[in-house]
Order: C-alpha cells, then structure tokens, then sequence
C-alpha cells in the first residue's frame, strides 16, 4: 500500500502513520512518499504516476486535503482506478453509482459494517446523512439505497431547510460535517442511531459533529475519536488486500 502525503498539516501525518502501522501490523509491505506544501502540480503528477507504475504497489492513496494551490479532483482522477486504494477516482464512484465491482469509498464502507455489526436495521429505515462531500455524504447515500441495505436516505448540506425537522424523523443520524457539536439532543429522536463522523480540532482537542448530551437521548452513539475512524484504516487495508486479489 502506498501514500503520497503533501505538506504539513498534523491530522494528515496522524491518519498516515496510523495507515503505515497498521500496514506493519498485518504484514502489507508499505510505500511512502511525503512532499512538501509548496510542490507543483507537476511534482505531484510524477510522483502519482510513479505509483501508477510500480509493480510493487497494489494500491495507493493520496492524503486529503491538499494544498489549495493543488487541484484534488484533478489529483484523484490521475491515480489508476485500478490502484484506487480509496474508492475515489470518478471511474469507480461511477461504478457505485451502477452497483458493478470496485473498490469502495472507506468511511461510508466502515459506516455500514458499522451499523450491521450492532444490529441496526438498515432496511426501510430513514436514514438522514449531513454533509455531502464526495468521501462521505454522496458515497454513502449511495451504498444505503443499494438492494441490500434499501435504507431511505436524506442527504442535508448547507441549502436545507429546516434541519432540525428532518434529523427528528430520522432513524438513523450520520453526521459528517466537521462543525463541532452542531448535532444536539433536540435534533434526535428518542432511541435514533447516530453516528459521528466529522472531526474538528479546537482548544480542547479533537472533537466530533455530535454534541455529549446526544447520548442521553439516542439508542446508539458512535463515539469521535474512535468510532468511525478504525474502521476507515481497516477497510483501507481491505480494498488493497482485495485489489491484490483481483491481479
């Protein structure tokens, strides 16, 4: 498994430690290829397309957020779909979108195991999703209303109305936005699940999108640190075990 990791943001140096020790814990050899903040497109470009090229890499990530000067979707779509250890690249959201074989998006895929895993009915439940960015939110409205989840889902971003009114009906609450505490107990209905995923670093440290009083209301809270995060690094290691596979 490979990483190209631009500038120096501490989060991004966090994730990809954790992403390389976890690689040593399983015996995945892995690759990785720090820059610094102020590369060139062209930089980046040689070095994705040497990951590209290397036998020795099933599968690779390019760590998000970039610099602003760097263009990420331009960035994304360079890296081969078929060494897309993120399920990223257009070429393999487009095979979300039509439910074939690639590799999936790592959160919202760490979020349905999630759930199934502590036995929340997916099915007809109506799921509200915050945030629609392309490695959350629209992913996993995605996967919720494939077959085999058929959950209903209600995308929300900052063009909704009434938020409030919408998480109250929801069964299921995920909150992917990066806004400390913006979800409250008022927001959620008695017994609802609700899964934390946004992270915002403040005075007081890490914290999620989900306020504490939340957990006096809900019938599961996924906790932020900890929860979801795992889970994305696990599923990581997965698509690159199951890219191995399909070589």
């Amino acid at each position: 498994m490979g990483t190209i990791l631009v500038g120096d943001d501490p989060g991004s140096h966090a994730y990809v430690r954790g992403k390389h020790a976890d690689c040593a814990k399983v015996g995945i050899t892995s690759i990785r290829r720090d820059l610094p903040a102020d590369i060139s497109t062209a930089t980046l470009n040689e070095t994705i397309d040497e990951l590209n090229a290397n036998s020795d890499c099933t599968g690779y990530i390019v760590q998000l957020p970039l610099p602003k000067h760097l263009d990420e979707n331009a960035a994304l779509e360079r890296v081969d779909p078929g060494k897309d250890a993120d399920g990223l690249h257009p070429t393999n959201l487009g095979r979300l979108v039509l439910n074939t074989p690639a590799p999936l998006p790592c959160t919202p895929r760490g979020i349905v195991h999630l759930l199934r895993r502590y036995d929340v009915e997916l099915a007809g439940a109506h799921v509200v999703v915050i945030g629609r960015g392309v490695t959350v939110g629209r992913p996993l409205g995605l996967l919720l209303t494939r077959r085999s989840e058929n959950a209903t889902v209600t995308l929300c971003h900052t063009g909704t109305r009434d938020l409030a009114a919408l998480t109250r009906q929801a069964d299921i609450i995920v909150a992917a936005v990066g806004v400390p505490h913006m979800l409250t107990a008022d927001m959620v209905r008695p017994g609802a699940a609700v899964v934390d995923v946004g992270v915002s670093r403040t005075d007081d440290g890490l914290v999620g999108d989900v306020h504490p009083d939340v957990w006096e209301v809900a019938g599961h809270v996924s906790p932020n640190p900890g929860g979801v995060g795992p889970l994305t690094r696990a599923f990581l290691l997965t698509n690159v075990v199951e890219l191995a596979e399909q070589r």
